[in-house]
């Protein structure tokens, strides 16, 4: 590969990662909440329509994180230029069987790294400081997805910095890991829930985060502080004990006009 100061790689990959946000975003926002809002009405779990200063909010704190993971995206590829990660090219370095087992393990570990420091961040003190300002949003669309407080998109971005310089990982695995997280944090933020009610009782809908789990934590804050997985929550008491029903619930067809936004 050829090497770039970090000033060009901060410009490239923030770029990227705006353009990342609006296109999915944006889209997905586009898609649901216009194009086939009142098909879907039933499947709301909103209980009024999105706001625009809601979502230039929004926005304005997505436009700050993207500026942090810009900044930590040219962080790793400066370390790799200096040979400083553990990032690799050579696909058969490790074998096809750890590039998939190494993907896995990353969803695990970050899943695990975002439930306790999500739930720090509920912390009274730090709430005010550092995560009061995604929890405005008290019902969530998927502009929501990357609005972060400057300390949150921090300590979130320092994840994939740190794992680098530790775990030996393909780009195609953090590649793949970046794509994953981006539309699971889009999804879990829709404001839809597209499941029947009983995908509650299913394994996938237990252990599996999706955006009745994660609207259920915008209204509550004290339960559902995972990203992809309910583990978590489920060993460490901050499951809600009505989410199955809550799942069948929350949404009800709710017939306020769908307005872009």
């Amino acid at each position: 590969m050829t090497r770039h100061p970090f000033a060009y790689y901060w410009f490239v990959f923030f770029a990227l990662i705006l353009v990342r946000y609006l296109l999915i975003a944006g889209g997905i926002y586009w898609l649901f909440y216009s194009v086939f809002g009142k098909r879907l009405a039933q499947r709301r779990l909103r209980r009024s329509p999105p706001l625009p200063q809601s979502i230039r909010q929004d926005i304005r704190l997505s436009v700050l994180s993207t500026v942090v993971f810009a900044f930590s995206a040219a962080l790793i590829m400066t370390g790799y230029d200096l040979g400083m990660t553990r990032l690799y090219t050579d696909i058969h370095q490790y074998g096809l069987g750890y590039l998939g087992g190494s993907f896995l393990a990353v969803l695990l570990f970050q899943d695990a790294y975002f439930y306790f420091t999500h739930r720090l961040f509920h912390h009274p003190w730090l709430f005010r400081r550092g995560h009061q300002g995604h929890h405005r949003s008290e019902e969530p669309t998927p502009w929501t997805s990357f609005a972060f407080d400057l300390p949150e998109a921090i300590v979130q971005a320092f994840f994939l910095v740190g794992i680098v310089f530790i775990v030996p990982l393909h780009f195609i695995t953090l590649v793949a890991v970046l794509i994953t997280m981006t539309l699971w944090t889009v999804w879990n933020h829709l404001g839809f829930e597209l499941f029947p009610p009983s995908f509650s009782r299913h394994w996938l809908g237990r252990w599996f985060i999706g955006p009745t789990h994660h609207a259920i934590h915008h209204r509550k804050y004290v339960v559902h502080y995972g990203l992809y997985f309910t583990l978590w929550d489920r060993l460490l008491g901050t499951h809600d004990s009505n989410y199955e029903h809550e799942f069948g619930s929350l949404s009800g067809g709710r017939q306020y006009p769908c307005k872009k936004g």
